[in-house]
């Protein structure tokens, strides 16, 4: 088990606080290692697997020109990554993720790039990491 799920959970649950993630790059792996502990179901509400754009828009509540104008790879996408999936559950606390796992990435937006934001009824925040390959895939390394 990941010892940083343990401790959201453990968190969470002292708490009484219920969670939901929507996730991009990581395709639902951080829900899995949520969920992959016992009592996980106290704290954990639901997740999105919103790899695609369209999945992002639909799902989630992402305006095609926030996409548009920052890329799918940004803080304002994952603020509203995190912002649709706390309206679209019955979390208190939302999770998203967005990144560039690779291969591939760019000048402006590198492999390894990858975007998280938080979001609570006491706002949202966000933040970008650039992760060095070196250690295996971005995404994975997050857990």
């Amino acid at each position: 088990m990941n010892p940083i799920a343990e401790e959201i959970l453990r968190r969470a649950q002292a708490l009484g606080l219920k969670i939901t993630c929507a996730e991009s790059c990581t395709g639902g792996m951080i829900s899995a290692a949520l969920t992959d502990i016992a009592g996980s179901s106290a704290i954990f509400e639901q997740g999105f697997v919103t790899y695609s754009n369209g999945a992002k828009q639909k799902m989630l509540g992402v305006r095609h020109k926030t996409l548009a104008d920052y890329g799918a790879v940004s803080e304002p996408v994952a603020r509203e990554m995190a912002e649709g999936a706390l309206r679209q559950s019955q979390a208190d606390i939302a999770i998203s993720v967005s990144g560039i796992a690779g291969p591939g990435g760019s000048e402006f937006k590198p492999e390894g790039r990858v975007c998280f934001a938080l979001a609570s009824a006491h706002g949202t925040q966000s933040e970008t990491q650039d992760l060095a390959r070196s250690a295996g895939p971005p995404c994975a390394r997050l857990l």
